[in-house]
């Protein structure tokens, strides 16, 4: 396309070949988009199936070829990165130091589900926050990683506006931070941001893989608003969140992000921010977590298990 002289609109199709989903991975033909209503979690319960270890999946990753058990997990994400910095990197003019985008790189994915923070990337690694920019945008384009951005509305004057990092491949972040087994990623500092990650993506995948541009029905909430909440048995201010919001012909659907078995109600407590939101309807929301089935916690509120995705 970039060699070509026309533009070819209305005249090709654009594809994007995610990794694997885990449907793909369990051999599940289910294949429509996911949203947390009862009609879906009824549908999708007809095919779906726990995995044996769902971190084993988060940290193996979704490359195809890592499917094959006797492909060596960090053999070939070393050959990965080397190749892919080697090869497409250097081809970026912006990138001169292979050595400085490494450490880039592995600085990003210990942020992984956080809010994009160039200072803080800039300062780690000692490059100006231009340069971090710039590479950012080549890991976006490259599909590395993926920008979430918050839901924007004239009523949520006190919404935070900065977008949200998340890898797209769990296992190359895992990779990158030196998480090097499924048992020490699972009990790990990081292991609520990984779960997120994986979440998140599989979203993703299951828009992208039906044909639907995510990038204009998914985004987060973060106001800073102040809601109370229990921390130590005691109410403390905290700010609103909302992990993911999905739109789909003009209702809201709330989505928490959980690692836990168990979870509750209280824990949706964001969600009627949205109600302030005006010609926009606010749908059942879910709380995806590691519970054993889905289940109804309240009203509009349902517990879903990721293996539901």
């Amino acid at each position: 396309m970039k060699n070509d002289s026309e533009s070819l609109s209305g005249r090709v199709c654009m594809i994007e070949l995610c990794g694997l989903s885990l449907r793909e991975i369990m051999g599940d033909s289910f294949n429509k988009p996911f949203l947390p209503t009862m009609e879906y979690v009824k549908e999708r319960g007809k095919s779906a199936k726990p995995p044996k270890n769902i971190w084993e999946i988060i940290h193996r990753g979704s490359y195809p070829e890592l499917q094959n058990k006797d492909v060596d997990w960090g053999t070939f994400y070393a050959s990965y990165v080397k190749t892919y910095l080697e090869r497409d990197v250097r081809s970026l003019s912006a990138v001169q130091n292979l050595d400085d985008f490494h450490k880039f790189m592995v600085a990003v994915a210990a942020r992984t589900g956080q809010m994009l923070n160039y200072s803080n990337i800039a300062d780690e690694i000692g490059k100006d926050q231009g340069t971090v920019k710039n590479w950012i945008s080549i890991l976006e384009a490259f599909g590395i990683i993926f920008l979430l951005e918050p839901y924007t509305s004239s009523v949520l004057k006190r919404a935070i506006k900065t977008p949200k990092l998340y890898f797209r491949d769990t296992g190359l972040a895992a990779y990158l931070t030196r998480w090097l087994t499924p048992e020490t990623l699972a009990v790990g500092a990081m292991s609520g941001a990984f779960f997120e990650t994986f979440v998140v993506s599989e979203i993703l995948k299951s828009y992208s893989n039906s044909g639907i541009d995510y990038r204009y029905c998914l985004s987060y909430y973060r106001g800073k608003d102040k809601k109370k909440v229990l921390k130590g048995g005691k109410e403390v201010d905290a700010e609103s969140e909302i992990d993911l919001i999905i739109e789909e012909n003009g209702v809201l659907y709330p989505i928490e992000i959980r690692q836990g078995a168990k979870v509750t109600a209280d824990e949706t407590a964001a969600f009627t921010v949205l109600d302030k939101i005006e010609n926009k309807k606010r749908g059942t929301g879910a709380i995806i977590c590691l519970c054993p089935q889905p289940a109804a916690l309240r009203e509009k509120i349902l517990q879903i298990p990721v293996w539901y995705l």
